[in-house]
């Protein structure tokens, strides 16, 4: 299982965003995170159409959180760009396997999927602004 780089991104764009007192343009997000201001503009794109973050003003003014950081998790930040957590393709698809109702680890991928959904529900990111805190002192 591989976490693509819009998750990692968004995830490291929307903690810049609720580390600062003031909208952040996007602009600094991209100088400070080293990405490039076009692929930004997805990840932008794809944290404000989840509602996790909104523009603070009109054009030029900076981005703030759309909540409190201690009420967004890993997982909405997650869900912002890949519609659900599927470890195998027979939890969405029973047609996918011809032996999805018959499959002796089916629970074990279950239980696996259910436990990562799990961890990344309980994180928000104000936990992990406080890792960020810690890590550039």
């Amino acid at each position: 299982m591989k976490i693509n780089s819009n998750i990692r991104y968004g995830l490291r764009a929307i903690i810049e965003i609720a580390n600062s007192p003031k909208p952040v343009l996007q602009r600094e997000i991209a100088e400070r995170q080293e990405i490039s201001l076009n692929y930004l503009d997805s990840i932008i794109a794809g944290l404000k159409n989840s509602g996790l973050i909104v523009n603070s003003g009109g054009k030029g003014s900076g981005y703030i959180l759309a909540k409190k950081a201690k009420d967004i998790t890993v997982y909405q930040v997650y869900c912002a760009f890949s519609p659900d957590l599927q470890l195998v393709n027979c939890f969405c698809d029973t047609n996918e396997c011809q032996r999805s109702n018959n499959c002796p680890s089916k629970d074990y991928w279950f239980e696996l999927n259910s436990k990562i959904k799990e961890l990344m529900s309980s994180k928000t990111i104000k936990e992990l602004m406080n890792n960020d805190i810690l890590i550039n002192q």
